[in-house]
């Protein structure tokens, strides 16, 4: 039986484009996420309010699923946003970022959703001085990314741009 080691796909060193500037445009694409995830959250809990209102009392009792529900939704929304084409969650999308396996491999649901569970449990339980083992490894991977072997890089489109740009303007040759 033999076991196949994959290399790493994306080499900072030859590739400076895929990692340029990823974790500040990563922090704000977490904001825009947590933005997506708690507007449907804050409705509902609104809807519970009004519907307790109405029905004298009765209707507060669904504050109980309101917990559960969250959790669901933020693991479904991982789930199939970074286990979707793009293997991007919309606030990543906005920000021109992606998620790959370290081999290079799209994400997939399953991939998706433990990568939210990782992070939040790192956070809740590591604090937020977790996120600092992103500033000393070449690849600017954050724990739960070494721990789960994922990658957040630029998309396709942003990392040529920079390549572009990192090549600097076209010599004038006098013509």
């Amino acid at each position: 039986m033999t076991i196949d080691i994959k290399p790493h796909a994306y080499d900072p060193a030859t590739q400076p484009e895929l990692f340029e500037g990823v974790l500040a445009r990563r922090v704000i694409a977490f904001i825009i996420d947590f933005v997506v995830l708690a507007v449907p959250v804050a409705l509902a809990a609104m809807f519970i309010f009004a519907f307790g209102i109405v029905t004298f009392g009765l209707g507060f009792a669904l504050y109980w699923l309101l917990s559960p529900a969250t959790v669901i939704w933020a693991l479904v929304y991982f789930g199939l946003t970074l286990g979707g084409q793009a293997s991007a969650t919309l606030g990543m999308r906005v920000m021109d970022l992606e998620m790959r396996t370290w081999y290079g491999a799209p994400a997939y649901f399953v991939l998706g959703a433990v990568h939210a569970i990782v992070f939040w449990l790192t956070i809740s339980t590591l604090t937020p001085f977790v996120l600092l083992v992103a500033f000393f490894n070449e690849r600017r991977r954050l724990l739960h990314d070494i721990l789960l072997g994922t990658v957040v890089i630029n998309n396709s489109a942003r990392a040529s741009s920079l390549r572009g740009s990192m090549r600097g303007p076209m010599p004038n040759n006098g013509l």
